[in-house]
């Protein structure tokens, strides 16, 4: 492994704090130099321009957030077809995964800065919005959980439930629910949003 591979995440670790304390507008190449302490110029040599260092950014948020993932869309998969009772079990699954999305904060400020930040370069925009990896993943998380309490079309339906996750998750790292006394409850929410969807049309008024 070179050494550039190594540094790599570092730097992009030091960026993401510096966007989610400070915003995109105190994010340079010297900012990164001086949250790691390194001689100036060390940060340039590896990503030479903001572009990439910006890019480095979404790529380092969309691997962690993946892999934060893969346990609440794995058990969504295996769920055996008894539509009326995996829904519980579906919510309680999709609050725990707000759980483990809270734990890293930063990440989530940093992506929210981003996606606000960025929305006059439609290309990075993109990349931390509608073609981000971490979209892609939310989503396929979401649709396996409402393909396992048997929603009809569970990919029509995904990104409203991506929608009220992102928007608790929201809330509890950089809104209201900083202050717990303040936190809407997960767990029912998403369990009344999930029976929303079972008792809809287009599932006949499945209760």
């Amino acid at each position: 492994m070179t050494e550039s591979t190594d540094r790599r995440p570092a730097l992009a670790d030091a960026a993401i704090a510096i966007v989610a304390r400070d915003g995109l507008r105190a994010l340079t190449h010297r900012a990164v130099d001086r949250e790691l302490d390194l001689p100036a110029g060390s940060t340039s040599y590896y990503l030479r321009t903001r572009r990439q260092l910006i890019e480095a950014i979404v790529h380092r948020l969309a691997t962690r957030t993946v892999t934060d993932l893969r346990p609440v869309a794995a058990p969504a998969r295996t769920v055996p077809a008894a539509p009326a009772r995996t829904v519980p079990a579906a919510a309680k699954s999709l609050a725990a995964g707000l759980d483990l999305l809270a734990q890293r904060p930063d990440d989530h400020r940093a992506r929210y800065a981003l996606s606000v930040d960025l929305t006059s370069d439609p290309e990075l925009h993109a990349l931390i919005t509608s073609r981000s990896p971490i979209r892609a993943g939310t989503l396929a998380a979401a649709e396996a959980a409402l393909d396992a309490i048997g929603v009809r079309q569970p990919a029509r339906h995904a990104p409203g439930l991506v929608a009220l996750i992102d928007g608790l998750l929201f809330d509890r790292v950089a809104g209201g629910g900083l202050d717990p006394d303040a936190r809407p409850p997960a767990e029912p929410l998403i369990r009344a949003y999930l029976t929303g969807l079972k008792r809809g049309p287009e599932n006949g008024g499945a209760r």
